[in-house]
């Protein structure tokens, strides 16, 4: 019995519980605390750490950005990450089956899994580019090295070619001097961005002309949706084997290039750009802004994803500390990714003789455009290659593991029956195939517009207007005493006073500022110079209205499907927790959440029996009513 105690508190069991108890054999646990905290660094460590944040950091100050940045991580990213963990491991549900808490409110859990849908798609179109440039890289030469290649255009001039451009050997121009070299140079097109451009996409010059579908694209896109499928084909036994590798050689590849890419000329004056502070900018509402957007976006708050890697947990796991820990180390990843990446960029504006702003991009143009062409100036640039993208494929795989574990979570805890669990690897299977089809059109000559669009409009301000709603539902709806005393009875401890003012005034105030920024700043997108159409721009806004529109479409179903004469009975009674809210498990379902027995008089409706010693304890409710303590509605 010591032993097994020993064991309990090992994975977070409060000691008078034996660990055996805190196991959910009919839905699954993770296999250890390990493998869950892998699994969300994985989910929260993606591509965003790589191309965003350094971009983010140079365009805002350099390193005055860092001081915003680790203020929304201390005010509002920890908060909210340890809310939805919280959330979803004393229920043990996914995004759907939490909201038993305010059923009214369950059209938040629907509008999680039309965000992950939607991210889950065009994410793997992502993986899939990177899987095309891995294997493109299994080559003596790098294809976008030169511009001696079919597509390559007379524009294109290489780096690799200044030599030649010296020596006076460009065959269009003839011998050149230093001013005209330095000018064609300036204004030349690369050949990676042809190669990415011409080859890779055969990018068509407008989003509605679809043109065909790239099949190599569409090939590497069955193979990354193979290899989702069968890491996830058991579930979280499965994928939480899996990330032992997908979570931490990321880190090996980004140290390997860090050594090589500080060991360069000129990468200590891109690390210096990275990092010199403008302090002016501090005071400027955007820096703010984008600090508190890149925090919250990062972590992954309001995809449902944390809720439902939580939702493994054992039940008395710390899941505090593991949102500090998982917290911390995304936000260090994406500083040292910023060295990483500025260490190469400098290297390549000392090789040409420019600023690094000339050659620093972000998104799509860092990891598949400036990058790869950096990568070609190293010696042996195949291997540097291989590297670089492997580790691009390994982040965005730990992400999207969680997304399709999202979807397929909410389905099988929604139907709830013997047979759905037993067929959840039919219903992972079903969640994948509808995934790859969805996502041959992104592969189309007009893929990448479709793909940006997605990016910039499915994951945006909606996810705002979810995680306020989530916040202020169960601060406010459910009453932040009674979650209060649910996460005590979970962890053994109340959260502490300054997570408690973060989560009821703090997190909600900074994620209306999200939103309201998000407002202000907008501007239509565009591709490079390409504006998008206002058709395209109506279907951007239509996806993210489709998440958000959930929520008050199923807080009106709810309304006329609940008993009750008048309205104010009928809002009462769907914002009221469900028989079967609290934690999933018989033997954790004591105090209030202990088996009805009877009915009250008062409203008909089925109540706990109260604890002895607490028979006569109220509890003064968030709206003012006194309810007993141990007692349940």
């Amino acid at each position: 019995m010591a032993v097994k105690n020993v064991k309990g508190l090992q994975n977070g069991a409060v000691p008078s519980e034996a660990a055996k108890r805190d196991k959910n054999l009919k839905r699954g646990n993770w296999g250890n605390q390990i493998e869950f905290v892998l699994t969300s660094v994985g989910y929260a460590v993606g591509l965003g750490n790589v191309w965003r944040f350094p971009y983010l950091c140079y365009r805002n100050g350099g390193g005055a950005f860092m001081f915003p940045y680790f203020i929304m991580l201390v005010f509002c990213g920890i908060p909210l990450f340890f809310m939805e963990l919280s959330f979803g491991q004393f229920a043990s549900q996914g995004c759907l089956g939490v909201w038993r808490i305010s059923p009214m409110f369950k059209g938040v859990g629907y509008g999680m899994m039309v965000v992950s849908t939607y991210i889950g798609i065009y994410y793997n179109v992502v993986i899939c580019i990177a899987f095309y440039y891995f294997f493109s890289s299994m080559t003596p030469v790098l294809p976008w090295a030169y511009c001696n290649n079919p597509w390559n255009t007379l524009d294109c001039a290489g780096v690799l070619d200044a030599a030649n451009l010296t020596n006076g050997s460009d065959p269009a121009h003839g011998p050149l001097n230093l001013s005209q070299m330095l000018n064609y140079t300036l204004k030349r097109t690369s050949p990676s961005e042809e190669y990415w451009r011409r080859y890779v996409l055969k990018l068509s010059d407008d989003i509605g002309n679809f043109g065909e579908v790239r099949l190599p694209l569409l090939g590497c896109l069955g193979v990354s949706w193979v290899v989702v499928f069968l890491c996830l084909i058991r579930g979280v036994k499965s994928s939480g084997k899996v990330v032992y590798f997908t979570a931490t050689f990321p880190y090996v590849v980004l140290t390997i290039l860090f050594v090589r890419g500080v060991t360069l000329e000129g990468a200590f004056t891109g690390i210096m750009y990275y990092l010199t502070p403008q302090w002016d900018k501090i005071l400027e509402a955007k820096v703010w802004g984008d600090a508190a957007s890149q925090i919250f976006y990062s972590l992954g708050c309001a995809w449902g994803g944390l809720i439902t890697m939580a939702s493994y947990n054992k039940f008395h796991n710390n899941c505090y500390r593991d949102s500090i820990i998982i917290s911390i180390t995304n936000c260090a990843t994406s500083v040292y990714a910023g060295f990483v990446i500025f260490s190469i960029l400098g290297f390549m504006a000392n090789h040409l003789g420019v600023d690094v702003s000339r050659v620093a991009d972000h998104g799509p143009g860092l990891a598949f455009v400036a990058y790869p062409e950096a990568l070609t100036l190293l010696p042996i640039s195949p291997l540097w290659s291989l590297l670089f993208f492997f580790m691009l494929i390994l982040l965005g795989l730990g992400t999207q593991f969680c997304l399709l574990e999202t979807l397929v979570t909410a389905v099988v805890d929604e139907v709830g029956n013997e047979w759905i669990l037993k067929k959840k690897t039919y219903v992972t299977l079903a969640v994948a195939i509808a995934g790859f089809l969805l996502g041959v059109p992104l592969t189309s000559q007009a893929g990448i517009y479709w793909l940006l669009l997605m990016d910039n409009y499915a994951a945006s301000f909606s996810l705002v207007i979810i995680s306020c709603i989530m916040c202020v539902t169960i601060m406010y709806i459910y009453g932040h005493r009674n979650y209060f005393q649910d996460i005590q009875m979970m962890l053994g401890f109340p959260p502490p006073l300054f997570f408690q003012m973060c989560w009821r005034f703090v997190s909600p105030a900074i994620i209306f500022f999200i939103l309201i920024f998000t407002v202000i700043q907008y501007r239509p997108i565009t591709y490079n110079q390409y504006q998008y159409p206002g058709w395209a721009v109506a279907i951007g806004f239509l996806m993210a209205l489709s998440s958000v529109i959930c929520i008050p479409l199923y807080a009106l179903f709810q309304l006329c499907r609940v008993d009750g004469d008048t309205f104010l009975q009928r809002l009462k009674n769907a914002t009221t927790p469900s028989r079967d809210w609290g934690p999933a498990l018989p033997e954790h379902r004591t105090g209030r959440y202990a088996p009805a027995t009877g009915v009250s008089p008062e409203d008909g409706l089925e109540v706990q029996p109260l604890h002895p010693d607490k028979a006569h304890n109220l509890l003064r409710g968030s709206n003012g009513s006194a309810h007993p303590q141990d007692s349940r509605i």
